[in-house]
């Protein structure tokens, strides 16, 4: 018997989530069974752990969006008892059950070998988000990041955190968006040099073009933020877009695609494919700065879930909950 998260549906469509202890039979398929350290706190798993949001597709459920542990047991022979191993995307803690749980049983093909340098803790403080991120300043790079700031939009959020931190410390000059000016110290510390106030980039305005600001840009808020960020770029520079928090609609003109050569960048870390994971996750393990990682991680265990998922729904979650789920 182990622990798990589980969320369930009441007969009056309510959902609920508490500790409970369930055996491996439970478990759904999979070749490899991975004894779970450590998982995170995501967005989407907030959403799991509350409504839904059309993320689940049935109940009882298993959140946790990603995870990393040692192997126990395997039928693939790419994995052997006593690995260490990461596991970000492919719709674990969605459709399939995840990481909030002591045990977990997956395919082995959504597994990545824990690179050198990283511990099982130390990779889930970079967690997906931190691999999002990661993938957003790969992407830029293979663009080519013009010279100037490098705009990040949610900045104090797990993904703009890390992407925050990644640039600084690739030498970029970093302007970070936060709707929290209490946030400001925060960023500075991971290697902002600019603090933009949300309010500056909220509003659309009528002009398809305003002056040449940002070399670059990762934004995790899309939305009214996401068209008045297009039309700031510097000719031919490109925003890699992470996530939808100001909302999926872009209102946005074709014009600085035409006019500017601006790139829009989509950045997927759910079905990335195996090979740029394995690269992503080695450079994550040889370029972040660690220590600057360790500042942005808030400590949880199982039990202290439901509430923090609330909270990061309600966008009261600063940095990297790292959730110890041995403990």
């Amino acid at each position: 018997m182990f622990d798990a998260l589980i969320v369930e549906k009441t007969a009056e469509g309510e959902t609920r989530a508490g500790v409970q202890q369930i055996d491996l039979d439970r478990l759904p398929d999979g070749e490899v069974t991975v004894a779970v350290e450590y998982s995170t706190l995501n967005y989407k798993d907030g959403l799991c752990l509350g409504s839904g949001g059309g993320l689940v597709r049935s109940y009882p459920h298993i959140p946790g969006i990603d995870f990393a542990g040692t192997v126990e047991a395997s039928e693939d022979d790419r994995y052997a008892p006593g690995d260490k191993v990461v596991l970000t995307g492919w719709r674990v803690g969605e459709a399939h059950w995840g990481g909030y749980a002591q045990k977990a049983r997956v395919r082995a093909d959504w597994l990545v070998p824990l690179p050198d340098g990283l511990d099982t803790r130390q990779a889930m403080a970079v967690g997906t988000a931190g691999f999002t991120a990661m993938l957003a300043v790969m992407a830029l790079e293979d663009h080519g990041i013009k010279a100037g700031p490098v705009l990040v939009t949610g900045a104090s959020g797990g993904v703009g955190s890390v992407a925050t931190a990644l640039l600084a410390q690739f030498g970029h000059e970093v302007a970070a968006v936060t709707g929290r000016p209490e946030a400001a110290e925060y960023l500075r510390e991971l290697g902002a040099t600019q603090i933009v106030p949300r309010a500056d980039l909220s509003e659309t305005t009528k002009r398809p073009l305003e002056g040449e600001t940002w070399a670059g840009c990762i934004d995790a808020v899309g939305g009214a933020m996401l068209a008045r960020v297009l039309g700031q770029m510097k000719y031919g520079a490109s925003v890699a877009a992470v996530g939808l928090a100001g909302g999926a609609a872009l209102p946005a003109s074709v014009i600085p695609f035409l006019l500017r050569g601006v790139n829009l960048l989509g950045i997927d870390s759910v079905m990335q494919p195996y090979d740029n994971r394995v690269r992503a996750w080695e450079r994550i393990a040889k370029d972040l700065p660690m220590e600057k990682l360790e500042a942005m991680v808030q400590p949880a265990t199982l039990a202290d879930l439901p509430k923090l998922g609330r909270e990061i729904l309600e966008g009261r979650v600063q940095g990297r909950v790292v959730v110890d789920v041995q403990g």
